[in-house]
C-alpha cells in the first residue's frame, strides 16, 4: 500500500506567511499616510512664508507711499520750508523710511527665491520619489502575494489529489476482498489506485518545489525588498525634515543680513536729529523776515495852543539841516524812521500833523500795504530787504524758464535737423509753429527779466552792503547760461528805464538817491572774523565777489552762509571774497563777536 503524508499537514507548515503579507501591507498604508502628511506641513511651511513675503511687499510699499506723501514738492513754497535743520532732519528720516522699506522688499525677495522657489521645487521632486518608492512597494506586495497564490493552488490540488488517492486505495481494497468480484474488475481498481497514487506523488512533487519556491521569496522580500524601500522611504522623510529644518534657518538668516543695513538707516536717522540745531533756524528766520527798517524815533510834542509854535513845528523837519541837525534819510540810522508796525491812522495821522513829505507818506502807505496782504509786481510793499530777495528770487526763476525754453528750443533744432537730412522719419515744418512758439516765449522772459533787473538794481544801489553779493549771485547765473542771461543784462544796461511803465512816476517819487545812503557806509569797519575753514577743493573765483582758495587752504570766516549758499572769507587784508559753502568746512568761533547781532535787535 503506498503512504501518503496528510495535506493539512503542509497547510500548517504555510498559512503563517499569510498573515505577514497582510501586516506588511498594513505598514505600507502607515507609511502612505504618514509621509503625505510630510509633504503636507512642507506645503504648509511655504504658504506661510509666501504670505509672509507678501506682507513684507505690502509694508514696503505703505513706507514708500508714507515717504512719498510727506516729500516736499517741487518747486513749491513747501520745498523752501526744507532748509531748516528741523526740517531737513524730517526729510533724512523720510530718505531713510524710504531705504528701510527697500531692505523689507530684499526681505521678500531673498523668502521668495531662497525659500519658497527652492522648496516648491523639492516638493515637486518629494512628490515624484514617494511615488516611487511605494509603487516599488506595492510592486514587491503583489509579487508575494502571487507566490502565496501560487503556493495555496499547488497545496489545494495536492490535497485533492491525495483524497482521491485514499479513495481508489479504499475502492480497491474492498473489491479485493469481494469474492463475488470478477479478477478483471479487482484488477482495473488496482490499475485506478496505482494511478491517482501517482498522481499524488506528482503533486506532492509540484506543492513541495512551489513551497521552497514561495520560502526563497518570502525570505527575499522580509529580508531585502521591503527593507530597502523602507530605508529609501526613510532616507526621504529625513531629507525632508533636514530640508525644512534649513528653510527655518534660512527664514531668520534673512531677516538677519538686513538687519545691520536697518541699524544704518536707524542710525542716520538718529544722526540727523542730533544734526537739528535751534540756534541756527533761529538766525534763519531772523535773516528770512528782518525788514531793515531802524526802529521809530521819539515823536515831538507839538502845542497847537500857541499857533506860531506850532508853524515853527510843521517846518522843523524840514528845515532841521539849518538847525545843525542832518535831514532823516531812508534806509538811515537816523530817528526820524517810521516803524511800520504802528497803527496806520496813527502814522497817517502823525505824518499829516508834521506835513512831511508826500514820499514818506507814500512809503508808509506801501509798507502797510504789506501787513494788510497787498502785492504789486516788483515787491514795492516789502521791506528793503525782503524786496530784494523777491526780486533775486524772481530773476532766479526767470532765468530757469528761461533756460527750459531754449533747451526745448535745441531739442527741437535738432529734431528738424533730422527730418531734414531724413524725411522718412518725419516733416520738418511740423515743428517751426512750436519752434516760433518758443521763440516768442523766450523773448518775453527776457523782457520780464530786464524789468526785474531794473528793480533789482535800483534796490540793490540802496542796499551797497549786498550789492557784491547780489552781483556774485547774477554773476554765477551768466556764467552758466551767458547766451540767455547776458542779452538781458546788456539790454538792461542799455536802456535802465525801459521797464518802468505805469509805476515809474511812483518808484521815481518813492526812490531816495544812492547818494543819501554812502555816508551811512563811508566808514565802515572790516568785518571781524567769526571763525576759520579749510578748503576742501580747489575753486577759481572767476566772478566779481569771488575769491579763488586752494585745496587744503586755511582761511578766515567773516561772514556765514545767509541760505544763499555762499561764505564770506578773507585771506589777509586785503584779499576776502565769496566762496560756495559746500567747498569749505568751516570751524566758527563762538566766542567772537557777532557783526549781525544788531541787525537781530532791529528785527526783534
Amino acid at each position: 500500500m503506498v503512504s501518503l503524508p496528510h495535506p493539512y499537514v503542509l497547510h500548517a507548515a504555510v498559512s503563517a506567511p499569510c498573515l505577514c503579507c497582510r501586516k506588511g501591507k498594513d505598514q505600507f498604508d502607515n507609511l502612505e499616510k504618514h509621509t503625505q502628511w510630510g509633504i503636507d506641513v512642507l506645503e504648509k511651511y511655504i504658504k506661510f512664508v509666501k504670505e509672509r513675503t507678501e506682507i513684507e511687499l505690502s509694508y514696503a510699499k505703505q513706507l514708500r507711499n508714507l515717504s512719498k506723501k510727506y516729500q516736499p514738492k517741487k518747486n513749491s513754497k513747501e520745498e523752501e520750508e526744507y532748509r531748516y535743520t528741523s526740517t531737513r532732519a524730517f526729510l533724512a528720516t523720510l530718505n531713510e523710511m524710504n531705504d528701510y522699506a527697500g531692505q523689507h522688499e530684499v526681505i521678500s525677495e531673498n523668502m521668495t527665491s531662497l525659500i519658497t522657489g527652492e522648496l516648491t521645487r523639492y516638493v515637486q521632486e518629494l512628490k515624484q520619489e514617494r511615488k516611487s518608492h511605494f509603487h516599488d512597494g506595492r510592486k514587491a506586495q503583489q509579487h508575494i502575494e502571487t507566490c502565496w497564490k501560487q503556493l495555496e493552488a499547488s497545496k489545494r490540488r495536492f490535497e485533492r489529489d491525495c483524497k482521491e488517492a485514499d479513495r481508489a486505495q479504499q475502492y480497491f481494497e474492498k473489491m479485493d476482498a469481494d469474492i463475488n468480484v470478477t479478477k478483471a474488475d479487482v484488477e482495473k481498481a488496482r490499475q485506478q489506485a496505482q494511478l491517482r497514487h501517482q498522481m499524488a506523488e506528482d503533486s506532492k512533487a509540484e506543492y513541495s518545489s512551489t513551497l521552497q519556491k514561495f520560502n526563497s521569496e518570502q525570505h527575499e522580500h522580509y529580508y531585502t525588498h521591503i527593507p530597502n524601500i523602507f530605508q529609501k522611504i526613510q532616507e526621504m522623510e529625513e531629507r525632508r525634515i533636514v530640508r525644512i529644518g534649513e528653510s527655518m534657518k534660512t527664514f531668520a538668516e534673512v531677516d538677519r543680513q538686513v538687519i545691520p543695513i536697518i541699524g544704518k538707516c536707524l542710525d542716520e536717522i538718529t544722526k540727523a536729529a542730533e544734526a537739528v540745531d535751534h540756534k541756527n533756524d533761529s538766525q534763519m528766520v531772523i535773516e528770512a523776515f528782518k525788514s531793515g527798517f531802524e526802529p521809530p524815533g521819539d515823536i515831538d510834542f507839538e502845542d497847537f495852543t500857541q499857533p506860531m509854535k506850532r508853524t515853527v513845528s510843521e517846518s522843523s523837519l524840514s528845515n532841521s539841516r539849518g538847525d545843525g541837525k542832518s535831514e532823516p534819510k531812508f534806509g538811515s540810522k537816523s530817528k526820524g524812521k517810521l516803524w511800520p508796525f504802528i497803527k496806520k491812522n496813527k502814522i497817517i495821522e502823525t505824518l499829516l500833523g508834521t506835513k512831511l513829505s508826500l514820499k514818506l507818506i507814500n512809503l508808509n502807505t506801501q509798507v502797510w500795504s504789506l501787513i494788510e496782504g497787498a502785492g504789486p509786481e516788483d515787491f514795492s510793499n516789502l521791506p528793503p530787504e525782503q524786496r530784494r530777495k523777491k526780486l533775486q528770487q524772481k530773476v532766479d526763476e526767470l532765468n530757469r524758464d528761461i533756460q527750459k525754453e531754449m533747451d526745448q528750443r535745441d531739442a527741437l533744432t535738432k529734431m528738424k535737423d533730422v527730418y531734414i537730412k531724413n524725411p522718412q522719419m518725419g516733416d520738418a515744418t511740423s515743428v517751426d509753429h512750436r519752434l516760433a512758439e518758443l521763440g516768442q516765449n523766450i523773448e518775453k522772459l527776457r523782457l520780464e527779466v530786464q524789468k526785474f533787473e531794473g528793480w533789482l538794481a535800483e534796490v540793490e544801489g540802496q542796499l551797497p552792503a549786498r550789492t557784491e553779493q547780489s552781483r556774485r549771485q547774477s554773476g554765477v547765473y551768466e556764467a552758466q547760461n551767458p547766451s540767455g542771461v547776458n542779452s538781458c543784462a546788456q539790454d538792461r544796461e542799455s536802456s535802465p528805464d525801459g521797464s518802468y511803465t505805469e509805476e515809474q512816476s511812483q518808484e521815481t517819487e518813492m526812490k531816495v538817491p544812492a547818494t543819501d545812503f554812502d555816508d551811512e557806509f563811508d566808514d565802515e569797519e572790516p568785518l571781524p572774523t567769526i571763525g576759520t575753514c579749510k578748503a576742501l577743493y580747489t575753486f577759481e573765483g572767476q566772478n566779481e565777489g569771488t575769491i579763488s582758495v586752494a585745496e587744503g587752504e586755511m582761511l578766515y570766516v567773516i561772514e556765514e552762509d545767509k541760505g544763499d549758499g555762499w561764505t564770506r572769507i578773507r585771506r589777509n587784508e586785503d584779499e576776502e571774497g565769496y566762496v560756495p559753502t559746500s567747498y569749505v568746512e568751516v570751524y566758527l568761533d563762538k566766542n567772537a563777536k557777532d557783526v549781525h547781532k544788531p541787525l537781530q535787535k532791529i528785527s526783534e
